[in-house]
């Protein structure tokens, strides 16, 4: 499963490249393998809905969750990188899975302000301007999966209020889509 969630940008890269057109200064600014660029305001979420297993993976500069993308040093900012570890460990209230009867099976969050990520730290030194990302990848065993209709964001656009945009690309029952979400138009029907 891991492996088909990795490969959904490239499946879903016809898609992607008109909903994901970018102004030059923009593509200066581009990651590489990443679809977009590291907007502040935007995020990518990656969605599959394979049999009874979801997985979800969130990408989201470190402004639109923490507020910051510097290493948290002050007792304030640790406290704020704590709340918001603690809130993306709580997918199923921040993506309103409240049909399918989904139970998280694996969360994995990582983000250079999470501390212990080498390669960050090595890729950081390499880009004197390089901004902090935060992954959030979930993977959830649903008994019901037919019940799961839809996705709704309301809870994270309000809990990350710097998080205007999100472009969503969509594996599921009914084929693939790319779409953006935003804090009007919160919610991805499968």
């Amino acid at each position: 499963m891991r492996r088909l969630l990795l490969a959904l940008p490239f499946a879903l890269l016809p898609l992607a490249t008109g909903a994901f057109a970018h102004s030059d200064d923009e593509h200066e600014h581009a990651e590489h393998g990443s679809l977009g660029a590291h907007e502040h305001g935007a995020a990518q979420l990656n969605v599959v809905l394979d049999g009874k297993v979801l997985e979800l993976q969130l990408e989201s500069p470190a402004m639109n969750l923490v507020g910051f993308e510097h290493e948290a040093k002050s007792d304030a900012d640790k406290a704020k990188v704590a709340a918001v570890h603690s809130q993306l460990e709580q997918p199923q209230v921040l993506f309103g899975l409240n049909a399918g009867e989904c139970s998280v099976s694996q969360t994995e969050l990582e983000s250079p302000l999470f501390g212990g990520h080498a390669e960050a730290d090595e890729h950081e030194n390499e880009h004197e301007h390089e901004h902090s990302d935060i992954d959030a990848h979930y993977t959830l065993n649903c008994a019901q999966p037919d019940e799961l209709q839809q996705i709704d964001l309301t809870e994270l656009f309000k809990r990350f209020p710097g998080t205007q945009k999100i472009q969503v690309q969509l594996i599921g029952p009914n084929g693939q889509q790319g779409l953006e979400l935003t804090p009007a138009h919160p919610t991805l029907s499968f």
